[in-house]
């Protein structure tokens, strides 16, 4: 037979992408600890050949496992935490602690609701231990509150929710591979009257839900659970939003050149016609969203003590967009 090497069926389905599940338990992580290392970036995925939900290649989890400190460090870079062991890793009162998320020091990395339907959040151990040893921070951690973020937690501001929704951006177009999913995902985020009135076209608001990212999977459709997710997951503060349908525009643009949505049952491209619609000024547009400018939100319950926790590159988003991102999470 010589040196020639034999391809088998069997090799081929060795080496085709895994389904997340078992890309998961390949890793020795739980369900949550492997779907924040994939929207953290330390795994990456790949699009199905079907379509249906994103893959982890072969060689993506043989690159985990030779990385330093494995599985140690992956589970320590994924480690998420409440109120309660977040103060604590931080040396700080729970109080303190809520007030600094609150005020939008602090971004939560994701969130879930528990029996009673409250909304609990969850931050990333590594970054709470990171910023508490930062010396800048130390006057947040002790004494008395500055009296800007003062002032804005007594009128009743809560940005947890906006900075989620921020970093989840972030995520969400870091997974795309072109103009359409870009616009699918920045359409995600924006109530469905928002997108009726951008996109007027039946066949591109069609081929829009039909790209828009996979929902969290808090709740059946329509269940209370659900519904409070979809609260939390809309953009709702006038800044955010403006920014959100500027970008909705642009990428609708790009996305028209690259391609026009198709139409249903036909085979034929839409036209892509959209009607007019009341343009923004260049500030609206552009401008990120102020925490001195946000409308004064109800804070929702919290659980203080939640229970623990049971690629190939791709195309980047423009560069004002990761700047308003960085900026939204660092206000």
């Amino acid at each position: 037979m010589g040196g020639d090497t034999i391809t088998t069926p069997a090799t081929r389905a060795h080496a085709a992408p895994l389904a997340q599940g078992r890309a998961a338990r390949e890793l020795g992580l739980k369900r949550g600890e492997f779907e924040l290392a994939v929207r953290l970036g330390r795994v990456r995925t790949v699009p199905a050949d079907d379509g249906g939900r994103r893959r982890v290649a072969r060689e993506e989890i043989e690159r985990v496992r030779d990385s330093a400190g494995f599985p140690d460090r992956l589970r320590e870079h994924v480690r998420a935490v409440g109120t309660t062991e977040g103060a604590g890793l931080m040396d700080i009162t729970t109080a303190r602690f809520t007030r600094l998320a609150r005020a939008g020091i602090l971004t939560p990395v994701k969130f879930y609701l528990n029996r009673y339907r409250a909304v609990v959040w969850l931050y990333l151990a590594e970054e709470l231990r990171e910023f508490a040893a930062a010396e800048v921070n130390a006057p947040l951690l002790t004494g008395r509150a500055p009296d800007r973020m003062r002032a804005r937690l007594d009128a009743g501001v809560d940005l947890r929710a906006r900075n989620w929704r921020s970093r989840h951006a972030g995520f969400l177009l870091g997974q795309c591979t072109d103009a359409w999913e870009r616009a699918a995902a920045v359409a995600s985020l924006l109530d469905p009257v928002q997108i009726a009135e951008l996109v007027r076209c039946p066949y591109e608001r069609g081929y829009l839900h039909k790209l828009r990212p996979e929902p969290s999977g808090h709740g059946a459709p329509d269940s209370p659970a659900a519904r409070i997710a979809e609260r939390i997951t809309t953009a709702d503060d006038p800044h955010e939003i403006s920014w959100l349908r500027a970008s909705l525009l642009l990428s609708m643009a790009e996305a028209r050149r690259l391609r026009p949505a198709p139409r249903p049952g036909t085979g034929h491209p839409a036209v892509g016609h959209q009607e007019p619609t009341a343009p923004l000024t260049h500030a609206q547009a552009l401008a990120p969203a102020d925490p001195e400018t946000l409308p004064v939100t109800s804070p929702g319950p919290e659980e203080e003590n939640p229970p623990a926790d049971d690629a190939p590159r791709r195309p980047r988003p423009s560069r004002k967009l990761l700047d308003w991102l960085r900026r939204n999470r660092e206000a």
